[in-house]
């Protein structure tokens, strides 16, 4: 019987075998549970990089604790109303939490509270709900992800500011690209949000990675950690690649491997990636041919000139294509992006 792949593709889905990232999961949960230094995060990163992973992972953990109640929401739906139906859904389970009284209404949007089944707006059904949570001093968390700055994301942050003033047990971990929690953050009606804590999803350790290669595709060493090196850090990179190395794990002919590793990075993140990119950023990274390269090579290949590309590099770092390793030096943070993306021209 062929064994069982132990590296997955699917985005979201917590990994059988992935990097843990212990200190923002313990600093989240943490924070959540002692501190209350904040009641809300926020976590960005590229495509890839692991968000829906970490928050799902803190999730999942805050779920076993009963003391917790976890409700997941989605972004293209009306977020407060949303909130409302999946609150009562979730609180219904808990014995004796709603009381005698709360119904859903027949059109599935509001709650009766009363014998008369009297309907509320959604506000006033989430703040009956939350008075009802306070009372067996539990506490809720609202998980957002992939969120982008628009009428609804305003509608429902104001409306979770205000429940925040009103000392309700109520918690927040939103996911989004660099770009996206960067403008909800500066929008001007959302300024409690920049000062929520932030977590940018960084690199895996590559030390972690080889050492997960060398257990996973039974490798030495050296041979694992070359992997490790070719990802980069990146999470889908390092998913990836072992999913196709131990495809070709009694024959692993690395041409084979990435090409293949290519045509996943492709199709599943890079293609997505370039299409947001401005022109002129996709310049800049059709320039860096290499790691390590000289601003003034980029200036030189794409016409800018050198007091205006810092504006260039800081929104590239945002977005998490970029890195600069000083003394002028600049990489693409992505495994094997320029390979694949000068096939686009």
């Amino acid at each position: 019987m062929k064994s069982k792949n132990p590296f997955t593709l699917t985005f979201g889905k917590k990994p059988e075998n992935f990097i843990s990232r212990y200190e923002s999961k313990n600093t989240v949960i943490d924070t959540f549970c002692d501190t209350d230094l904040s009641q809300t995060y926020l976590i960005e990163g590229v495509r890839g990089s692991g968000k829906t992973v970490l928050m799902t992972s803190i999730a999942n953990e805050l779920k076993e604790d009963s003391g917790w109640i976890v409700v997941d929401l989605n972004p293209s739906l009306e977020l407060l109303g949303d909130m409302a139906r999946r609150l009562h859904d979730e609180c219904r389970t808990i014995p004796n939490l709603l009381g005698k009284g709360f119904s859903l209404s027949v059109a599935g949007v509001s709650v009766g509270i009363d014998v008369n089944e009297k309907l509320q707006d959604n506000i006033s059904i989430i703040k009956n709900i939350l008075d009802a949570v306070l009372k067996k001093k539990k506490k809720v968390l609202i998980t957002i992800d992939e969120v982008i700055c628009n009428d609804n994301m305003r509608t429902f942050a104001s409306q979770f500011q205000i429940f925040i003033r009103q000392e309700y047990p109520l918690y927040l971990i939103m996911t989004g690209l660099s770009e996206n929690i960067y403008e909800i953050q500066n929008d001007p009606s959302l300024t409690f949000l920049l000062r929520s804590p932030k977590i940018v999803m960084d690199p895996l350790s590559k030390l972690q990675i080889t050492k997960k290669y060398a257990q996973l595709l039974k490798l030495d060493e050296t041979k694992a950690k070359e992997l490790a090196d070719i990802t980069k850090g990146y999470a889908f990179a390092f998913q990836a690649l072992g999913a196709v190395y131990w495809e070709y794990k009694d024959n692993p002919d690395m041409k084979k491997i990435l090409d293949k590793l290519d045509e996943m990075l492709d199709d599943y993140v890079y293609r997505k990636i370039w299409s947001s990119l401005t022109p002129k950023e996709k310049e800049i990274v059709l320039a860096i041919e290499q790691d390590d390269t000289k601003t003034g090579k980029i200036c030189e290949a794409t016409g800018i000139k050198p007091n205006s590309f810092s504006q260039y590099k800081t929104k590239l770092i945002r977005k998490g294509i970029l890195m600069s390793n000083g003394y002028g030096n600049n990489s693409l943070s992505l495994p094997r992006f320029y390979e694949i993306v000068r096939m686009y021209t």
